[in-house]
């Protein structure tokens, strides 16, 4: 769909600033929620779901890539989560630059206790309100996106897909909702 630049139809408008208004209002909800009910920011949240799926632990450099954040900021932050004994920072000792991250027993059950209600209200909240052929299909726009971000879908890596963002596999909650239609508003 090629456009003069610097304008968008009104379609366009219309879909980019209801995705970016959802979008922000979906994890703003999320947000609140983790901070009120687990007492955890969705930073630590994003950062421990990328963890808890590993056996052992993983690069810094790889968690920030996956979280698009900047090295200095996972950096700082994996400091924070380390004095609040959610994770444990150890040096690389192939490479004197590296270091792995690995989640604590603490770090564990917290995401563990969280994502149970994480996972239920992205259901109120998203899931309940799109059918089973609309979850596909958002499946397959975001992961075109994705890819054309220079990005492998997480579907394709092997991991289960999403969990930094949502805690959820969108995989695994299309594969669940197979079959049980529901209607949108």
């Amino acid at each position: 769909m090629e456009q003069a630049v610097g304008r968008l139809t009104a379609e366009e408008q219309r879909a980019w600033r209801s995705f970016v208004r959802m979008n922000e209002r979906l994890m703003g909800r999320l947000s609140r929620l983790l901070q009120t009910e687990f007492n955890v920011s969705p930073a630590d949240f994003a950062v421990l779901a990328e963890l808890a799926d590993v056996p052992d632990r993983r690069r810094l450099l790889d968690i920030a890539r996956a979280l698009e954040w900047e090295k200095s900021r996972m950096s700082h932050h994996i400091t924070r989560m380390v004095q609040r004994g959610l994770v444990v920072r150890d040096e690389c000792a192939e490479d004197g630059r590296g270091t792995f991250v690995a989640i604590t027993d603490e770090g564990r059950a917290l995401v563990e206790a969280a994502a149970p209600r994480h996972v239920k209200a992205v259901r109120e909240l998203f899931l309940d309100h799109v059918t089973p052929s609309e979850l596909r299909l958002l499946a397959r726009i975001s992961e075109r996106v994705l890819e054309r971000l220079g990005e492998e879908p997480a579907s394709r890596e092997g991991r289960p897909g999403l969990r930094h963002v949502a805690g959820v596999s969108v995989a695994a909650v299309a594969a669940e909702g197979a079959g049980r239609e529901r209607r949108g508003p």
